[in-house]
């Protein structure tokens, strides 16, 4: 039987091409290959028969969309990337074990995630950049920004923190109702996905269970190893509590873009991040809106994207 799912990809495919990005893998060290959508503009056309091997240099300020932990890049952006690319070259990664990206290293942390991100952006041509994290993809943007100042000229998150600590996931799981961080993010059953859609959204999605469980086949893949990815993404008691007395000084603009009604990362949570982070970050929430936001409400989520963007480079221009 057909699998739903993967039967509407060639036209996520084509959509993403009409709005201007091509596919396109970098290795990044022998093991590793990370898989990305570039600006179409990047890719020098191959001869008849050749491989694409040589890209150009984005010839516009760079946005990079880093996905979350329940679907790959074009997913998780699909009603973004449109509305960025007239006057942004976008760039939308996937993540180690995600959408086709593989490593043959041990290494499950978020800081080879960002490492790994990183030296693909540095092949592709990429100098300065602003990237914009979902979840998931929020933290390892933060690690991108610590490790790497001078690529990373500012910063959107959405329903994302700092670092993951015991206390905050214990917390997070006992109001959720899940018992570990696996049973919330990797659902084995269309229960477990009706669960999970549930509390990640605010209004209640309806899909026939025939859709949830083509869903499951295909973009819950690599389950051990981002079973992994999840266990390197807490902290242990002497890195939380170094963490928490140490709150990075980042010297880029940074904004936090809310689903006001985020059950998994609550307002509050992240009220304080704009509070411990200082001067250069600013906060907004989106109403109606829970930890999709970006997939809820996409026209006023790209809405407060562009402005923000927009406002980084009226700053530059004053400069």
């Amino acid at each position: 039987m057909v699998n739903l799912v993967a039967a509407q990809r060639p036209l996520l495919h084509g959509l993403m091409k009409m709005a201007g990005v091509r596919p396109y893998s970098v290795e990044i060290e022998p093991g590793t290959v990370m898989n990305f959508w570039v600006p179409k503009e990047t890719i020098e056309k191959p001869k008849k028969g050749e491989k694409v091997t040589a890209l150009g240099r984005p010839s516009k300020p760079v946005v990079v969309l880093v996905h979350g932990f329940a679907g790959e890049g074009i997913v998780t952006w699909q009603f973004q990337v449109g509305a960025l690319t007239k006057k942004y070259s976008v760039y939308i990664p996937d993540l180690l074990f995600f959408g086709g990206s593989i490593t043959d290293s041990a290494d499950r942390t978020p800081s080879f995630q960002a490492e790994c991100l990183v030296k693909g952006l540095e092949k592709l041509g990429v100098e300065k950049c602003t990237v914009v994290g979902f979840s998931y993809g929020g933290i390892v943007a933060f690690k991108m920004a610590e490790m790497y100042p001078n690529l990373l000229e500012a910063m959107v998150v959405s329903g994302s923190i700092l670092n993951m600590t015991d206390s905050i996931r214990g917390e997070a799981l006992n109001r959720l109702g899940f018992s570990s961080s696996s049973e919330l993010l990797l659902p084995t059953s269309v229960k477990g996905l009706k669960a999970l859609l549930s509390v990640a959204a605010y209004k209640k999605l309806w899909f026939p269970d025939r859709l949830h469980k083509d869903f499951l086949e295909v973009m819950f893949t690599n389950r051990k190893e981002r079973a992994e990815l999840l266990e390197a993404l807490v902290l242990n008691k002497d890195e939380a509590g170094n963490r928490d007395s140490s709150i990075p000084c980042f010297p880029q603009r940074i904004h936090l873009l809310w689903g006001e009604n985020d059950e998994v990362f609550r307002q509050e949570l992240a009220h304080n991040m704009n509070e411990q982070l200082g001067e250069n970050t600013t906060f907004q929430g989106i109403k109606k809106a829970g930890h999709l936001v970006h997939l809820e409400r996409p026209c006023v989520y790209n809405r407060c994207l562009k402005q923000f963007l927009a406002s980084l480079h009226a700053d530059k221009k004053k400069k």
